[in-house]
């Protein structure tokens, strides 16, 4: 979901600039002579408002160079379109160096950059947590039909940030509710858990069948909530022992077994998710939809944080060992999501897709132990 940036590193230590260097890969440059781990000194914690940053060796990174950059550089190149506060500089070498070898690109992020291990606020060592996220397809109707009864609205006029609105319930009941929503449905599901899903996704793209009958795809962004706080149904059915894991398919199967209980399922969770629907070509369709730094993400390589720990446009280390994913590798902070909160804390962007797809199945199986590292510009 899409928030603003909160939080800047303005009260944190400032770290002198070194004097310029060549630049590897770069036409017209030398190439830089080999980097020696530990051979200066480490300069002081960073401190943001939900994590501390502790500065490390490049040595310390699990996995540092093994990994394949030229598969994170498409991210890094698309999230320099809006530069984080102090990532201006470097953003002017990343395009140019899209064409350079793996051990120039190698080279340059070592030389540009000081890596920080991602604590708490208090110097602690957190138990991180990684979670996964991607972009549903869904067939949908533009009006509503004897299948297709479930609305996906944009927001009511009048709404203001930070509003407390009508509930999910209320929407679902109150005719003044449904009196302001009005002429809002963008388009109509048959499946009021495929609107939940939508929803807490942030984004999604539609099937959508036109009034005339005719058929194409059009992505729907996040545009607004109404203001409650996102309350999970799958803790709400574990906590009745309705269910016995939090998964999609084991929620789809207690409602179509209780369809009586339904609505109840739906409204423990109070919160609504407003959209606002965007054309997609077919160049638009290569890519993820755009996170809240604005740009569009990059399956298995953005993450969603929390802004208060990792400001939008860093390039993260990340490290993960579980059962759904082992991996160790540059990832891009670009978006974050209601749930996306504490200093390592973070959502893999898997991808698109329906539910048979790749980018589901992962993105609903994964949470594991998280590691990260920031790196900041020296």
């Amino acid at each position: 979901m899409l928030v603003l940036i909160v939080g800047s590193l303005a009260a944190c230590t400032q770290l002198p600039a070194p004097p310029p260097q060549p630049v590897p890969g770069i036409p017209g440059q030398l190439p830089l002579p080999p980097i020696s781990d530990r051979s200066e000194p480490l300069p002081p914690p960073l401190q943001r408002a939900k994590s501390r940053w502790l500065p490390v060796h490049w040595s310390e990174l699990p996995g540092w160079g093994e990994d394949s950059l030229h598969e994170v550089w498409n991210a890094w190149v698309r999230g320099c379109e809006r530069p984080a506060p102090g990532q201006a500089a470097p953003c002017a070498e990343v395009r140019q160096l899209s064409i350079a070898t793996p051990a120039e690109q190698q080279n340059w992020v070592m030389r540009r950059f000081q890596p920080y291990r991602v604590l708490e606020a208090d110097g602690s060592v957190p138990d991180g947590l990684l979670t996964g996220y991607y972009e549903p397809i869904m067939p949908a109707s533009r009006v509503p039909t004897a299948t297709h009864r479930t609305p996906l609205y944009a927001p009511p006029p009048g709404l203001r940030a930070g509003q407390s609105w009508y509930s999910r319930r209320d929407i679902d009941t109150l005719p003044a509710a449904q009196a302001a929503l009005q002429g809002r449905a963008i388009a109509w599901l048959a499946d009021p858990i495929d609107a939940l899903i939508l929803q807490i996704q942030g984004s999604g793209r539609l099937n959508i069948t036109e009034a005339d009958g005719s058929q194409r795809q059009v992505r729907l962004a996040y545009a607004a909530h109404n203001g409650h706080t996102y309350q999970s149904v799958g803790r709400w059915l574990l906590d009745q022992r309705a269910i016995r894991e939090a998964s999609w398919d084991a929620i789809k199967a207690w409602a179509a077994q209780n369809p009586q209980r339904l609505n109840d399922m739906l409204w423990s969770n109070p919160r609504t998710v407003f959209f606002r629907e965007e054309p997609l070509s077919e160049f638009d369709a290569r890519f993820g939809p755009r996170g809240a730094q604005g740009v569009p993400l990059t399956p298995g390589r953005s993450i969603a944080v929390d802004p208060q720990s990792i400001p939008y446009g860093t390039p993260v280390w990340l490290a993960t060992q579980g059962p759904t994913l082992t991996d160790q590798k540059l990832v891009m902070a670009q978006d974050t999501g209601g749930a996306i909160l504490g200093a390592v804390r973070a959502d893999l962007f898997t991808g698109w897709g329906s539910w048979t797809d790749e980018p589901y199945v992962l993105a609903a199986a994964l949470k594991q132990p998280l590691q990260l590292w920031v790196l900041w510009p020296r």
